[in-house]
């Protein structure tokens, strides 16, 4: 296992793995409860929905392990879930089925220009100011995840965010979380991050924040794999004929391939931060095998009715908590895949008990901030359009369009046009058709 995995090449070792996994696992774990909820309003059933969630995470996270050998893992990706249920199914009166079979087509797409070494080349065009400036606002996205999460803040009419009721008692296990985690850290606690979960959600029962299992084992069902083979309940079509029928919903695979394209991107430069696998001049070590897996969990996830499975960015709890190798992984995957079966217990878990660690892990990813020039307006203002419009928009890859298109645009201004890339004129052209076909 220590050959495989590079355990002492990178100074880990098996404990460290395995306690890194389930600190992802843990911080991960609100998938479970949430997509199934989520897709439910596409008419999915809620426990073919939760077996499709946790399979889907658990098989596509191992393969990551395995083959890219990195701390990353899988799972259903929230904003392409909410696009199923809610635009293509409840707006656009699709049957479900269809709604899988255009993710599938999705992730297909990405897999080609993954094998033809496209989504490699731009993200090697990407200027090293952008990179900085990527895993800085996903450092403030995750902040800002964790923090709603727990209610410390909260939707306002008025001044669209505020600070939540101090009072609530998941605003108080979240303070609590965070708390604990900056405080284990500071005293070189080992697992500091997963133990600030752990204690936050253990004090969250007497406050009716953590719930108390309903049971302990539940059936699977698999009534959604192979859904984009199956007839839609809406049209009596097969998915995946009614798909390549309709342009509109080609359309619509284009826009979710953008969506993904850059958020797995975006996810990969900040979990290689904690991993110690990005270089200095921003680029993460090794990433065509974790490309060609994210490629292939969007079209599984699809296959398996569980949406766009992508690399999740709380991947960087593990990383940060001390997992450098696949091995992280695979416990996480292991673990979802147990859930599968005690779903009722995994879930209990609060979102809010999970607050204190990606805040931290967003601390953490500001120390970029560092390396960019701010009095080079070129280098400066497309980063700060990333950084401000990751979590502004709420949207890893609309941030990174901001910011790509702006370069562009100071760029030409400024009389640097050869210092634009070519592939950087391609994306910067495919975020501009993405945000006008929004």
């Amino acid at each position: 296992m220590d050959t495989f995995f590079k355990l002492s090449e990178r100074s880990s070792n098996s404990a460290t793995e395995v306690r890194a996994g389930l600190t992802t696992f843990l911080a991960m774990a609100y998938i479970i409860v949430v997509n199934p909820s989520i897709l439910s309003a596409a008419g999915i059933p809620a426990a073919a929905a939760v077996t499709a969630t946790c399979i889907g995470a658990g098989i596509m996270t191992i393969a990551m392990g395995v083959f890219s050998n990195r701390p990353l893992a899988c799972a259903s990706g929230m904003g392409i879930n909410s696009i199923v249920a809610y635009t293509l199914c409840s707006s656009m009166g699709l049957g479900w089925q269809t709604a899988m079979a255009v993710i599938l087509i999705e992730g297909i797409a990405i897999l080609v220009l993954v094998l033809c070494g496209l989504r490699e080349a731009i993200m090697d065009a990407i200027p090293v100011s952008l990179r900085h400036g990527i895993s800085i606002g996903l450092g403030l996205f995750i902040a800002m995840i964790g923090l709603k999460d727990a209610g410390i803040i909260v939707a306002n009419e008025s001044t669209m965010v505020a600070i939540g009721d101090v009072t609530a008692p998941s605003f108080i296990v979240g303070i609590i979380s965070i708390a604990l985690s900056v405080i284990l850290y500071s005293m070189n606690i080992k697992g500091s991050l997963l133990w600030g979960i752990i204690i936050a959600a253990i004090v969250g029962i007497p406050l009716g924040v953590t719930p108390i299992p309903s049971g302990i084992v539940a059936p699977l069902d698999f009534t959604t794999f192979g859904a984009p083979f199956q007839e839609s309940g809406v049209s009596g079509v097969m998915g995946l004929v009614e798909v390549f029928s309709t342009p509109a919903l080609l359309l619509f695979a284009f826009s979710l391939m953008m969506s993904d394209f850059f958020d797995t991107m975006g996810t990969a430069m900040a979990v290689a931060k904690q991993g110690n696998f990005l270089t200095k001049d921003g680029k993460v070590e090794d990433i065509r095998p974790i490309l060609i897996v994210d490629s292939v969990a969007a079209a599984v996830g699809g296959i398996l009715g569980a949406s766009s499975i992508t690399t999740f960015v709380e991947s960087a709890s593990g990383a940060a908590d001390g997992g450098r190798s696949g091995l992280t992984s695979v416990v996480a995957g292991i673990l979802f895949i147990l859930a599968a079966f005690f779903s009722p217990i995994i879930s209990c878990v609060p979102s809010a008990a999970t607050c204190g660690a990606l805040v931290f892990v967003g601390f953490l990813m500001m120390s970029d901030v560092v390396d960019i020039d701010w009095s080079d307006i070129l280098e400066g203002f497309p980063t700060f359009m990333i950084i401000a419009g990751i979590p502004f928009t709420y949207s890893i890859s609309n941030g990174i369009g901001l910011g790509f298109i702006t370069y562009v645009i100071v760029a030409i201004v400024r009389g640097k046009i050869k210092e634009i890339r070519p592939l950087m004129w391609v994306a910067a052209i495919a975020f501009l058709l993405y945000f006008l076909l929004l």
